[in-house]
């Protein structure tokens, strides 16, 4: 039974790609990016608040929500490339679309030797790549960190001229057992309020 180490998910949130879409963040990222949004998600060992859930039960949660699609995000998802495989493949076959988040740029992972990774490229209609570069931080291209960083149309499920992809980032609160988590991509002001700074 295929397994993959959830940080946290979202069976439906309109924070993270087109549409409606259940979002997975995975724990677990070998790359350390200076300014990282998720820094709680960066170690593979992290015990605490991580659910180890089946493919069978991810694909479970998303045939039940009204998402047309699910996002992968992290830590890195193609650090664990052989459970999201699967995920998304199951993910496919349920007419659902899949995008995917990574550190890594699109180049790298297509020269990947590894069968899994390009396993779950193949699955992706959407990527957005390269490592989050915090001097270049931009809030003005819609789910994109850096300005370094691109999004790829891997399929022809969207297209760049969607006027989706044309709108703001925006934020979702959700507070759940006394705890606040946050997804989409907030201002800076935003997460400092959240983590109790100034």
């Amino acid at each position: 039974m295929i397994s993959v180490p959830v940080a946290q998910w979202l069976p439906e949130t309109g924070a993270e790609g087109p549409g409606l879409r259940m979002a997975v963040w995975v724990q677990g990222c070998p790359l350390r990016c200076p300014g990282c949004c998720n820094p709680e998600m960066l170690p593979f060992e992290r015990a605490e608040g991580v659910q180890h859930l089946t493919v069978d039960a991810l694909l479970d949660h998303l045939a039940a929500s009204r998402a047309e699609g699910v996002t992968l995000l992290g830590g890195e998802p193609f650090a664990h490339a052989r459970g999201l495989a699967a995920f998304a493949e199951g993910a496919r076959a349920l007419g659902r679309s899949v995008m995917v988040f990574s550190g890594f740029t699109l180049a790298a992972l297509r020269a990947s030797n590894d069968p899994e990774v390009a396993r779950l490229l193949a699955c992706a209609d959407l990527l957005v790549d390269g490592p989050y570069d915090a001097t270049r931080r931009t809030t003005r291209r819609r789910w994109i960190g850096s300005e370094n960083q691109e999004l790829h149309f891997l399929t022809d499920r969207y297209r760049a001229d969607d006027p989706r992809f044309a709108g703001e980032n925006h934020v979702e609160l959700r507070l759940r057992g006394g705890v606040v988590t946050v997804s989409g991509w907030p201002t800076l002001g935003a997460r400092r309020l959240l983590r109790g700074g100034s």
